[in-house]
């Protein structure tokens, strides 16, 4: 798995938990399995996106990996402390998993493929691991499409920083337009993918709250001392698009970003 390119700070765990709360109806109202159903979730970091899935499945059972025991232990922290019982958590590596094969009914990866230098290969691994007639749930961003007013070159340089650090460290920060190509060669069948797209003015204050300031711009605004330490931008530049990012959340200011949720079946 290549480097993760957010860090593990308490406050990108926090930018995570902000974003899965402001987005959870855009992009979950649809994860929805069949009671008894067993769901691998592959990466659930913090339990950011666990929380919302299995709060919404509560008679199917999840398992849920992810290569970070820390990042496991705040999973198992955060699910306790909001009651949910059917979930198990356990340190794993999707390019390694301790499972048997045919042994998921549905696999549900949320914001990981991004991360990882070679994601066709990982699904290949994950659909050994489905039962026959199971399905892969993926849900992926793409920064290539962010639209904001007012218009800003300094804002779309910062940006660009974020996925150029994130190319450099194996992933791939635009991989939300390239699911159905994916999960094509993968060898699922079956494949739907679809846009959720978030907008965001001044009638929809949660979202200017909870997406533009506190998920997006907050990643862009982490990245700085790398971008700059590897020469991207300079601090003025990278400042001013920060600043220009929060203009966006001002009155007048409005801001759009595309996800994509794809999902396939093994046959």
């Amino acid at each position: 798995m290549s480097k993760y390119v957010h860090g593990y700070s308490e406050m990108e765990a926090n930018r995570l938990n902000d974003q899965a709360d402001s987005l959870a109806n855009l992009i979950h109202y649809d994860s929805i399995w069949e009671e008894g159903a067993l769901i691998l979730e592959a990466g659930c970091g913090v339990g950011a996106q666990t929380k919302t899935v299995a709060s919404q499945n509560p008679k199917s059972r999840f398992i849920s990996v992810d290569i970070s025991e820390d990042s496991i232990n705040e999973a198992k922290t955060l699910i306790s402390s909001k009651g949910i019982e059917n979930v198990e958590f356990q340190v794993a590596d999707i390019f390694n998993l301790p499972f048997e094969d045919d042994y998921f009914d549905h696999i549900f990866l949320c914001f990981v493929l991004e991360h990882l230098p070679n994601p066709e290969q990982a699904l290949k691994l994950l659909k050994t691991k489905l039962k026959q007639n199971g399905t892969i749930t993926l849900i992926e961003g793409d920064h290539g499409s962010t639209y904001f007013h007012p218009e800003s070159e300094h804002a779309k340089k910062a940006i660009q920083c974020q996925v150029d650090l994130q190319k450099k460290s194996g992933g791939d920060a635009n991989i939300g337009r390239k699911l159905f190509p994916i999960l094509e060669s993968s060898g699922f069948e079956e494949i739907v993918v679809l846009p959720r797209q978030v907008y965001v003015d001044d009638s929809n204050p949660r979202w200017v709250e909870g997406f533009t300031k506190n998920t997006f711009t907050a990643m862009i605004k982490g990245v700085k001392e790398e971008a700059i330490s590897n020469g991207l931008i300079s601090e003025e530049s990278f400042e001013r698009g920060i600043n220009d990012l929060y203009q966006t959340a001002m009155g007048g200011g409005t801001f759009c970003y595309t996800f994509f949720k794809g999902t396939g079946v093994k046959k």
